[in-house]
């Protein structure tokens, strides 16, 4: 990983903010991911983020932090938080912000116990493909305090196979629908490919029922988005 993720959100938080990240997947065009919303504050967040938010309590793990900006409204409130990111230049600019333990790290190396687990902008994504879910899932349910929880988010992008007829055209002996290769670039480098999943309500909470928490909807946004509240049973 070349970390342009990290280098770009180090530019804008230096002050060399010039041009915005350029996203795409394997079904879908370039777009750009503006800089200055990865540094958003609580009242330009989603519906989703601030509701995940609002429930968090007790010490919280904020899994891939970015920026830095769920953990610093959570310390501003006075909850002790811990944000980790694969990114090093993410962590780096968390720090500068002021996110007090910021760590450079992969959840599944995380061992540390918390009552809250955010994995916020769709969450399942680091979980890459459909056959991984259940090993995330095990691995953040070992890492719950007693009577904890899991806020995560994501979306059902059925509908970005939908054609003009209202019918589908996923196909059947294909992947997962929600498994998708995913492209950075930033000032004209292109980061390594990585494999990015976006999970339906009902196939995560399947998921979650095979390893023993209980997955509950929380609430629904304005384009096939949720926030689901994931406790052990």
């Amino acid at each position: 990983m070349k970390d342009l993720f990290g280098k770009a959100l180090l530019d804008y938080q230096n002050g060399n903010y010039t041009e915005d990240l350029i996203t795409s997947t394997s079904i879908s065009d370039e777009d750009e991911l503006p800089l200055p919303y990865l540094f958003r504050d609580f009242k330009d967040m989603p519906v989703l983020e601030q509701k995940a938010l609002k429930l968090a309590n007790g010490s919280v793990l904020d899994v891939g932090s970015g920026a830095g900006s769920h953990s610093l409204y959570l310390q501003k409130k006075g909850i002790k938080v811990k944000a980790i990111d694969i990114s090093k230049g993410a962590i780096n600019v968390a720090k500068q912000r002021g996110v007090i333990h910021a760590v450079e790290m992969n959840v599944l190396d995380e061992s540390e116990s918390f009552n809250t687990i955010l994995l916020l902008m769709n969450g399942t994504g680091i979980f890459q493909e459909l056959s991984q879910v259940s090993k995330y899932l095990t691995h953040l349910k070992n890492l719950l305090k007693s009577g904890g929880q899991i806020l995560i988010d994501s979306s059902d992008i059925k509908y970005m196979y939908e054609d003009e007829d209202g019918g589908f055209w996923i196909d059947t002996n294909a992947n997962y629908y929600g498994e998708l290769d995913y492209f950075l670039s930033y000032k004209g480098e292109k980061e390594v490919p990585m494999k990015w999943l976006y999970l339906d309500f009902n196939t995560l909470k399947l998921a979650c029922e095979t390893v023993g928490l209980k997955c509950e909807l929380v609430l629904e946004g304005e384009h096939f988005d949720y926030l689901a509240r994931l406790i052990s049973v």
